[in-house]
């Protein structure tokens, strides 16, 4: 049976039974119940790519890709695990793909822009907000694929270290070290703005 971090916190034991049912339904061919599901776990998976891959189009792409081949695997889904669990995989499996197609460092370009600064902020202060997540973006572009999936899993989206291993196919060990490497390249990167 899959563990409660399947279940989003403000999702009663009811709604969470409900995506399962939706799951069986879907896998049947109802498309109404595969929409239901879509529209529910689309934001967070769409904001899970985005953080995992920098570039918003590309995320989206990504989780497009991904609802297509869940769609179309529906029917052998054993439900091993739940729904959620299930698409995270196949959407952190998509992004590690184009990471790794990609091999190169993300450019400033294809980070968001930042949501202007309150008025009542200096402008000094917004200058060295947006020099700061101009430095994390660069010091997260170094980090190997498998490190930053793993590191935006656990640290980004708060799940635990069995959650991010069985999203990722590994084991809880190799996701602790990789999470350990990935933040000492951080905190090594950002020292200077500590």
């Amino acid at each position: 049976m899959p563990g409660q971090w399947d279940r989003p916190p403000d999702a009663s034991e009811g709604e969470w039974r409900e995506h399962a049912l939706l799951a069986v339904r879907a896998g049947e061919g109802d498309e109404e119940a595969f929409e239901t599901l879509v529209r529910h776990y689309g934001p967070i998976m769409l904001q899970t790519a985005t953080r995992l891959l920098g570039d918003r189009s590309e995320a989206e792409d990504a989780v497009q890709d991904a609802f297509v081949s869940a769609w179309r695997k529906l029917p052998e889904f054993r439900g091993d695990s739940a729904f959620g669990t299930w698409m995270y995989r196949i959407v952190t499996n998509r992004c590690l793909n184009v990471l790794r197609a990609r091999r190169q460092v993300i450019t400033l370009d294809a980070v968001s822009e930042p949501v202007a600064p309150d008025h009542q902020v200096s402008p000094a202060r917004a200058v060295e907000a947006q020099a700061a997540v101009e430095a994390l973006s660069q010091a997260m572009a170094v980090l190997s694929p498998e490190q930053r999936v793993c590191w935006v899993l656990r640290e980004l989206n708060g799940l635990s270290y069995e959650a991010v291993a069985e999203m990722v196919g590994i084991s809880q060990e190799a996701v602790r070290g990789r999470v350990f490497r990935a933040r000492r390249q951080l905190t090594e990167a950002m020292a200077a703005w500590r």
